[in-house]
């Protein structure tokens, strides 16, 4: 970035906080920004809506059945991806099941980038990325598009399923011209997408993706951020490409890649599926990276002018004494969250594939700030106790070893919230852990809320991590919550979206229903399950179950 793009991504960072309080009419990336706090600003937003009745052979939908619907959009038969809203469209990742364009059948399996007029739901194009060869190794069957797109004006920036970063146009071919460089798309219909550029990451970088290739792309000036997601083979043992880059930057005008950074290398516990983070930190620039190993990792943005990563700091999100099991068993975890940025401070949780089932898990917030190794503790042997070791991918520390960790001096640790004896009865109580996590906090006014793969629902104190109150929702949560209106929405894998008042006292956020507390602007059944976030755009939520893009909004009749 030169210093013209910095001052620019300087005042936009700086006029979006000016903006704070204006409606929110957009919501153009994966947490409608690039601190990936999920608050946009609104008003009248719905709390009472019924998805309606689907024709159970044709699975058409029936509009007369529904009520504050405004449309209803089929997708895949799943739908991981997050929608967003901009420029009039919606965009949404899934797979090809519902079969939109005639050329793919909808039994041919894809990865599917759709867009949607906003008015209406209206289809209006598709980008298409045909099944890796290789497999599921690299790209799993029926996943599709996972993840959501970026846009500006008018280019958008992806991730593809066969481990590609895209540029396109936002109004397909539907505008009557091929931009480019890339101009040789042998399909160049009204319904198909216009691509301006391609970074292949495997051709280029030698990436191997484990099952998938995912991350919503965020950009600062003129620079797209971008993790490749290289991960291990289909042993699960073996690490294919340890020397490719797991975090890259990209000129997102051209696609000229500007720097790498390969920090998680051989450590990579399974595969890498966060998305980054950016923001002005203490007057530095930072971009902010969840690794496959466990670490967070702040870059400056720049780089090093030579093509390399700039690290500010890393952070190990883990235990030094937790080990990494085969299947989900151990106690170590990699970075599926995106690391959300609030009032100078740094909140990320830890996870696993939710294919691995439920475990212990960690919530952070960190200072970034501090510069190096910011790690809680620091791992040591017995034969030199004065010099730190180098990381070990499955136990940090072994005492069999002669391995020993120490409180860090330089720690950027300000609070970790994982277990609390909330009842002081000795036991850690199911409700009284964090446990594993895909989901992203949300924070405003000081009060944090997340889900974990274990169906619990936490609300704490986003200065202290002192626990205010916590819901078990008796499903798994894919995604993560959305603050708006002084209303929180979280969905979860029963299809049931909760509905909570903002707020730290648990008997405001949530209601007396015979001696059961339950959040207190309901929950509301959406017919299937729901493994993306909420979101709300100029006066409408949108709302993605596994098969269908809803946009609901208060009808006056």
């Amino acid at each position: 970035m030169n210093r013209v793009s910095i001052a620019v991504a300087t005042c936009l960072t700086s006029f979006a906080c000016c903006l704070a309080d204006e409606p929110t009419l957009e919501w153009n990336q994966w947490a409608g920004g690039p601190s990936k706090n999920n608050v946009p600003v609104a008003e009248n937003v719905p709390t009472d809506w019924d998805v309606g009745e689907f024709d159970f052979r044709t699975g058409e939908w029936d509009p007369s059945t529904a009520r504050n619907i405004r449309w209803a959009a089929r997708l895949g038969s799943q739908t991981y991806g997050n929608v967003v809203v901009a420029g009039g469209k919606a965009f949404v990742g899934t797979n090809n099941s519902g079969g939109w364009i005639e050329r793919y059948l909808s039994d041919v399996d894809l990865g599917c980038l759709l867009c949607f007029d906003i008015k209406d739901g209206k289809f209006l194009w598709q980008h298409s990325s045909e099944k890796l060869k290789t497999g599921r190794v690299h790209d799993w069957p029926l996943q599709g598009i996972c993840c959501a797109p970026l846009v500006e004006g008018k280019r958008l920036w992806f991730v593809t399923s066969r481990g590609e970063v895209r540029c396109l146009d936002p109004e397909g071919f539907r505008d009557g011209e091929n931009d480019g460089p890339y101009t040789d798309e042998e399909h160049t219909g009204e319904v198909e997408a216009d691509v301006v550029w391609v970074f292949d990451m495997m051709r280029e970088l030698g990436v191997s993706q484990h099952n998938m290739c995912s991350c919503s792309v965020t950009a600062i000036g003129d620079i797209l951020l971008v993790n490749t997601s290289n991960g291990l083979d289909e042993s699960h043992i073996n690490l294919p490409a340890p020397n490719a880059p797991s975090f890259i930057a990209l000129d997102k005008n051209t696609g000229k890649l500007l720097w790498t950074d390969k920090s998680p290398g051989s450590n990579i516990l399974h595969g890498q599926w966060s998305s980054p983070s950016y923001a002005v930190l203490g007057g530095q620039e930072q971009a902010i990276f969840g690794g496959g190993d466990g670490w967070v990792y702040s870059f400056d943005p720049k780089g090093d002018g030579a093509g390399n990563a700039k690290l500010l700091w890393k952070f190990d999100a883990n235990p030094k004494d937790s080990v990494w099991v085969l299947g989900g068993r151990g106690t170590r975890n990699n970075i599926i969250a995106t690391p959300v940025i609030y009032d100078g401070k740094v909140y990320v949780a830890v996870g696993q594939d939710p294919e691995h089932g439920e475990g212990i898990g960690h919530l952070w917030c960190i200072d970034p700030t501090k510069r190096g190794d910011v790690s809680p503790e620091l791992a040591f042997n017995s034969k030199n106790p004065s010099e730190p070791i180098a990381h070990k991918r499955i136990q940090a520390v072994v005492p069999e070893e002669g391995d020993f960790a120490r409180p860090n001096p330089n720690s950027a640790a300000i609070w970790h919230y994982s277990q609390v004896d909330e009842n002081g009865d000795g036991e850690i109580d199911f409700e009284e852990e964090m446990h594993r996590s895909c989901g992203t906090v949300a924070i405003k006014d000081d009060v944090l809320y997340i889900a974990d793969f274990s169906g619990l629902f936490h609300c704490l104190d986003a200065q202290t991590g002192k626990r205010h109150w916590v819901y078990d929702m008796f499903a798994a949560a894919w995604g993560s919550p959305m603050i708006a209106d002084g209303k929180v929405y979280i969905g979860d894998e029963e299809g049931e979206v909760a509905i909570f008042r903002h707020s730290a006292d648990p008997n405001v956020a949530m209601m007396d229903d015979g001696g059961e507390m339950v959040p207190a602007l309901g929950q509301i059944d959406m017919k299937n399950s729901v493994y993306s976030t909420p979101i709300f755009a100029d006066g409408v939520m949108y709302i993605s179950n596994k098969t269908h893009l809803f946009a609901i909004e208060n009808k006056e009749d």
